[in-house]
């Protein structure tokens, strides 16, 4: 599939493909899409010392980059063992074009940046100290056969149901599910009715919040204790 450089409203840059009409993120704002819905609406609100992440896609590994700054905030007591699949990586040329590192405080971000796309799949590193990092290169239905530890946060960011609409279907929902633990955290840009009613059949506590700039609702979801 080709891709495109677009600039998004807030400044940061997302890739467009041209043969789905889709956009990786929000046109209204890339870096501020990621902040409000997986940092401010996901990790913000998990408390734990020690936090599973499951993010379905990498793309172009904003929400890794987004969870770091996040995590370079925090006590350095916390470990984060993030995991992430992607079956069509970007290449190295859009990386650079995207230059998100631009957009950080932190100028070791940049080094971060670089090492996160050029790691080696499927294999887990510890990117900086208590941040463990593995991306693997699958279709998001092989999620079924990964070894993981219960997950406490889901970044769910798949693409929308517009052009991917298996992956807003119970399929999906029900292997994340079962790699969650109870109590865990699903966050997601989607505010469907369709995607609530899924959660809530998967015994999920479903709550809709404000959604980020250019979108009115957004969705969190509490995997309950199962009966």
């Amino acid at each position: 599939m080709r891709r495109e450089i677009r600039t998004t409203s807030d400044g940061s840059k997302t890739l467009y493909i041209n043969e789905l009409n889709e956009n990786y993120h929000s046109h209204h704002g890339a870096l501020q899409e990621a902040r409000h819905v997986f940092i401010n609406n996901g990790l913000k609100l998990v408390n734990n010392c020690e936090i599973n992440i499951l993010e379905l896609g990498f793309g172009t590994g904003l929400n890794v980059l987004v969870t770091i700054d996040e995590f370079l905030k925090t006590d350095k007591n916390h470990v984060i063992e993030y995991f992430t699949i992607e079956k069509y990586p970007v290449n190295e040329d859009e990386i650079l074009e995207l230059a998100y590192d631009s957009f950080f405080d932190e100028a070791i971000i940049k080094e971060y940046n670089k090492k996160l796309h050029q790691c080696e799949w499927n294999k887990t590193i510890e990117l900086l100290p208590n941040f463990f990092f593995t991306k693997y290169h699958c279709d998001f239905f092989e999620l079924k056969d990964l070894k993981l530890p219960n997950i406490d946060l889901v970044y769910y960011d798949c693409f929308g149901a517009r052009v991917q609409p298996d992956l807003w279907e119970k399929p999906l929902f029900q292997m994340v599910s079962e790699k969650m633990k109870s109590g865990g955290l699903l966050t997601t840009y989607s505010s469907k009715g369709s995607v609530r009613r899924i959660l809530e059949a998967l015994n999920f506590k479903v709550e809709k919040k404000a959604g980020p700039p250019g979108k009115r609702e957004m969705i969190n979801a509490i995997k309950l204790t199962e009966a």
